[in-house]
């Protein structure tokens, strides 16, 4: 359990992960959600064999020349009579085909006279787009699992969706301890720094899919952190700042006095060496990050987004890709590095350039990185072009 690999740590914490059980939504609320079943369609789309252009329905067959013009046809109101022999219908884009019809002359091709029109020639299908040709009647559109983005809430409504079964959005609380941090507007002591990390944690699980509480001005008293602890609730914990052995850092006693079931005490990584996490006597599992900032959200991107995406059933491994290096990086030590770095591409494809300045304390630099470059154990000195691995972060 003490300084596990990163890989390792992660595997012990998603072990204990049970994907969350299904809730009914409606259509508008369940953007971002993960489906809890398949969505099948109710009926064709088009239900109709429609127009795809303003023009004239005429039938293929009666070749160029001269057609009575008998009706019209517009989205939502269709000609409801046959199309016979040397007849033309007006017809708009959406517009259903009327029956004896098999295709379409567009408007700029023809030439009304009064109560005729004049064609050219065409072929059947002619700007005609079929009934069905986007789906069938009883076809899976969407499988259980798939996160619902925008194009696949719209998916949804089109076979006439008006509420979906969803998995239910994992519960966050967040427990900031550390008499040394205040949040604005409140006026920091001699002594005191603003919060930057609790704020920071919430936005990231938001943007993750989790709904968060945060449980904050806990006081660095054993049976304070204890009481924030049990009455935070969620179906996850994760308590900031308090993490480490030191004589002020109180999170992992208050937590045993719960009953935690230790599973990770700590992790072979940097920044967030302390980071540690179990199992509570009630169930709830408890992830303790490191106070500093950078460590905390290092770790959050290497554990917690994992542990929220396994509670909706999601693949929870990072997402790691190659890139080059800009400038040359000294050897590792013998902790997994994962740096602060900033993506770019030239004509050779992605590069990265770690940040100088890699102090666990600096929120600056996280604010300007978008990914994270990884380091492994006692690597060797590496060159500029050498090729590396990076976790892209999500930015706006």
């Amino acid at each position: 359990m003490k300084l596990m690999t990163v890989e390792a740590a992660r595997a012990a914490m998603l072990a204990v992960i049970r994907r969350l059980g299904p809730v009914e939504l409606p259509l508008q609320d369940a953007l971002g959600r993960m489906l809890a079943e398949d969505i099948h369609a109710v009926r064709d789309q088009p239900p109709f064999t429609n127009s795809s252009m303003d023009g004239w329905a005429v039938r293929s067959a009666d070749g160029p020349g001269s057609r009575k013009i008998i009706g019209e046809s517009a989205a939502g109101h269709g000609f409801e009579g046959p199309l016979g022999a040397g007849e033309a219908v007006r017809i708009f884009t959406g517009a259903a085909l009327p029956s004896g019809a098999d295709a379409v002359v567009i408007q700029e091709d023809a030439r009304r006279e009064g109560g005729t029109v004049e064609v050219p020639a065409c072929a059947p299908g002619d700007n005609v787009r079929q009934a069905g040709r986007d789906f069938r009647a009883g076809g899976r559109l969407l499988a259980e699992g798939l996160r619902l983005d925008p194009w696949r809430l719209s998916l949804c409504a089109s076979a006439g969706r008006d509420r979906v079964r969803v998995v239910r959005p994992p519960q966050v609380s967040i427990v900031s301890t550390g008499e040394e941090v205040v949040e604005a507007p409140a006026v920091p002591g001699p002594w005191q720094i603003f919060d930057s990390g609790s704020p920071g944690l919430a936005a990231m699980l938001r943007t993750w899919g989790a709904e968060t509480r945060r449980v904050t001005g806990v006081r660095d008293r054993r049976e304070a952190v204890r009481d924030a602890i049990a009455g935070a609730g969620g179906d996850l914990v994760v308590t900031l700042g308090g993490a480490s052995v030191g004589d002020h850092d109180l999170v992992r006693s208050a937590a045993a006095d719960l009953g935690l079931d230790l599973r990770v005490e700590s992790v072979a990584v940097r920044p967030g060496k302390p980071t540690f996490f179990g199992v509570l006597a009630d169930g709830r599992p408890l992830l303790g990050l490191p106070g500093n900032p950078a460590s905390a959200f290092v770790c959050a991107e290497l554990f917690l987004r994992p542990l929220v995406a396994a509670l909706e059933g999601r693949p929870s491994a990072p997402a790691l890709r190659p890139a080059r290096l800009v400038a040359p990086l000294p050897a590792n030590g013998p902790r997994e590095h994962w740096m602060r770095a900033r993506l770019m591409a030239d004509r050779e494809g992605e590069a990265v350039e770690a940040f100088l300045d890699q102090d666990s304390s600096l929120v600056r630099v996280f604010s300007e990185a978008d990914a994270l470059l990884r380091r492994l154990p006692h690597a060797p000195a590496a060159a500029a072009g050498d090729a590396v691995e990076v976790l892209a972060l999500l930015r706006g």
